[in-house]
């Protein structure tokens, strides 16, 4: 059996940190954290591109990360990319729309604790992604406390415990058991042809909604140049109507040209804004549905979206396509 070509692209994260009077900053190369693993049954070739906590990670990162993918895709048989765990769920989620039809495996994947503690969880999880590169169909993945999640349906979900990751809305990948690495659900594999478009519009918010939110604040981001809105409202998407009526601003705001998404507060399940009156009052309104999707992936795919240029309608049925498993359509 040919022995499987990796690529480990290092862009720093706890899982690279060392201690300084600071407190911890990321400070071991891609070799260091290799040699720190041992013995792996393949083949790694390693690359530094960043050197950052993953709160410092941005759209400009985002790009630079996406191009490195890109460039190595028919290099290799798969690609891990080690990264800070607070924004990992957005990169992965804004890399499964900057990288559509990818070719290849490529795993996310760091740490709670650093490579170099003696009790880290570092070791395991950089061995489930390079498992996981391996193995795995083509798309982009998270790897993280013994699963593999679809990249856009991770979320972050404790600060500090080993299984900081959740797959949302749909089971896990793969799992490593008793009986090894177990891929659970077979991801489709896309027949098109992979292309970079790194392409986007990052002049967007995401509001959570709470009782007594004032929607002039709306208005005031769409002053301030924000382009598009992903609110987080209540349960299947409702927004208020009475005395602070948020639902007349998200009409106005549609049509400025403002898309505004309609996403649920609740981690879990979809949101629906034909069920009740509050979320009907949003649709009429021209609100457009997140249904099951992760803040993080809505976020992302709206800024994807408006950096291709299109308007409140093209947005809408964009979001009414699944491009790589991020939203369950009825």
């Amino acid at each position: 059996m040919t022995t499987k070509k990796l690529l480990l692209l290092s862009t720093g994260g706890t899982i690279a940190s060392v201690v300084s009077d600071s407190g911890l900053v990321p400070g071991e190369s891609g070799e260091s954290l290799l040699k720190m693993l041992g013995r792996i049954p393949y083949k790694i070739v390693v690359k530094d591109i960043l050197e950052l906590d993953s709160s410092n990670i941005q759209p400009e990162e985002w790009k630079l990360i996406a191009r490195e993918i890109y460039k190595y895709r028919n290099d290799y048989d798969g690609i891990v990319v080690s990264h800070g765990t607070d924004t990992m769920a957005y990169t992965a989620s804004m890399l499964t729309f900057m990288l559509q039809n990818i070719n290849l495996p490529v795993v996310l994947t760091g740490s709670q604790v650093p490579m170099n503690v003696i009790l880290s969880d570092a070791p395991g999880n950089l061995r489930v992604a390079f498992a996981a590169a391996a193995k795995c169909a083509p798309g982009i993945y998270l790897a993280f406390d013994r699963q593999v999640i679809l990249g856009c349906r991770s979320v972050k979900v404790r600060t500090t415990s080993f299984n900081a990751f959740e797959s949302v809305n749909v089971p896990p990948v793969a799992r490593v058991t008793s009986d090894g690495f177990e891929i659970q659900k077979a991801e489709k594999v896309s027949n098109g042809q992979c292309k970079l478009n790194t392409d986007i519009d990052a002049n967007v918010s995401l509001v959570k909604l709470f009782p007594g939110f004032d929607p002039r604040l709306l208005h005031a981001m769409a002053q301030s140049g924000c382009h598009g809105i992903v609110i987080e409202a209540y349960g299947l998407g409702g927004m208020t109507y009475i005395r602070r009526n948020l639902v007349a601003a998200v009409g106005k705001l549609i049509r400025r040209g403002i898309p505004v998404i309609a996403s649920s507060q609740c981690l879990y399940e979809r949101s629906d804004l034909t069920k009740y009156e509050v979320g009907q009052q949003a649709l009429l309104q021209g609100a457009i549905s997140a249904h099951d999707m992760t803040s993080e992936s809505a976020i992302t795919k709206l800024m994807w979206a408006l950096g291709q240029g299109m308007d409140v309608a093209a947005v809408a049925k964009f979001f009414n396509t699944n491009v790589a498993g991020e939203v369950t359509l009825n």
